[in-house]
């Protein structure tokens, strides 16, 4: 089984900064072979991908948002810049087993087999 536990979420000023932390876990995952994204989610509306990236470290990215990994700690990063209020959601990092294309834009959470449980970031 795979394990993914978001971190790094708080209440911050407009114009701030957050970096975001998930860290992966599983008896034979690693970060160099799947595909990593987050995503997040406001009340009453669909999860919307932010940022994803692959085995190779092709990405894809919403403005002001940069995705990172580190394959040797198993721990992939949003950095988030320039926080509006407008990005407060519940943010979730997710996983796709043996997928190399997840920078397409046409994925979706759909596309995703495993979640965490999300980590807040509230924006005022």
């Amino acid at each position: 089984h795979v394990q993914l536990v978001e971190s790094g979420g708080n209440s911050v000023q407009a114009g701030g900064s957050l970096r975001l932390s998930c860290s992966v876990s599983g008896d034979t995952f690693s970060l160099d072979r799947n595909c990593l994204a987050w995503f997040r989610q406001v009340q009453g509306k669909e999860r919307e991908r932010v940022a994803s990236v692959n085995g190779d470290g092709v990405r894809y990215t919403i403005d002001r948002f940069t995705i990172t990994k580190d394959n040797a700690k198993n721990t992939v990063y949003l950095q988030m810049n320039s926080l509006k209020p407008e990005d407060t959601a519940m943010y979730y990092c997710a996983a796709r087993f043996w997928r190399w294309d997840c920078y397409s834009e046409s994925w979706s959470a759909a596309d995703f087999d495993y979640w965490g449980q999300g980590t807040q970031v509230t924006v005022s």
